[in-house]
Formats: C-alpha cells, sequence, structure tokens
C-alpha cells in the first residue's frame, strides 16, 4: 500500500500533502525534529527523531518502500527514495527521476564549492502561488500513478 513520507521541518506544503493524502486516505508520516503539531488524524503519524543533520532523511530511507512517495526539497534524500523505488517530489511540484538525478545531484555539488569558496549563489527564489498550484498537480497525478 502506497504511503507519503514528508521531510516536514521546512516543508512548505505539509497542509496541501495532509489534504490531498486524506481524500486518497493513505498514511502519511511527517518526519521532523520537532515543532510540528499534525491534526488528530489516525491516518497522519508524527515522527520526532533526533536532531542532526541526517537524522529526518536516514529515517525516510529506512522506511520508504516501492509505490511510495516521498516528499523533500533535500536531493541525496531524493536519490536515496529513488533506489528504493519510492517517488519523490520537490514542494514546488518539480519531479526527482533517476533520469534528472545525475545532473541534479551534480548541480547541487557544484553550487556547495561554489559557496565554500565564497562565491555568492543567491540561494532559490522564494516559494510561490505557481510552486504550490505545480506541487499539487505533480503530486495528484504521482498518487494517482503509485496507486496503480
Amino acid at each position: 500500500m502506497t504511503e507519503i513520507y514528508v521531510d516536514a521541518d521546512a516543508c512548505p506544503v505539509k497542509d496541501e500533502v495532509l489534504r490531498v493524502a486524506g481524500r486518497h486516505g493513505l498514511k502519511t508520516y511527517l518526519v521532523c525534529d520537532g515543532g510540528i503539531r499534525p491534526p488528530a488524524d489516525p491516518l497522519v503519524q508524527l515522527v520526532v527523531v533526533a536532531q542532526g543533520a541526517d537524522a529526518a532523511d536516514d529515517w525516510i530511507a529506512d522506511h520508504v518502500g516501492p509505490s511510495d512517495v516521498a516528499v523533500t526539497q533535500d536531493i541525496p534524500l531524493a536519490a536515496r527514495c529513488l533506489k528504493m523505488g519510492a517517488a519523490a517530489l520537490r514542494p514546488n511540484g518539480r519531479t526527482f527521476t533517476e533520469d534528472n538525478m545525475g545532473m541534479t545531484l551534480a548541480t547541487r555539488n557544484l553550487m556547495t564549492d561554489l559557496r565554500d569558496a565564497g562565491q555568492m549563489t543567491g540561494g532559490p527564489r522564494p516559494f510561490s502561488k505557481e510552486d504550490r498550484s505545480r506541487f499539487l498537480n505533480a503530486f495528484e497525478v504521482m498518487i494517482q500513478a503509485a496507486l496503480k
């Protein structure tokens, strides 16, 4: 059965995930290091992990499986989810795939190297209404595909 895993600490689309997952009756895990208060719903489980750079990522990667969906901005976590047979989606609606993962990881590493060298890279653009709309569309399509 399909389950949803959300890297929830800084996820701007938690409410949208819960609404779509609830409509489909899917178990959803909000994984964070604390501070989130999900609604009282038997299909929503809050998983609080120890504080640490990769604690939430490790928990998700250890539990996600084929036909599951992960919502994360974290590129290495998305790669781990794809290796487990799960689908992975960014909060802005962009899908992680086996085809784009190599370039996505390379770009991430390049930007990290530039920042470490003192180059100003500008950071991500602000989250927009269009991002939220694109996420809702992509998430619904991903859920429909996982349920087949």
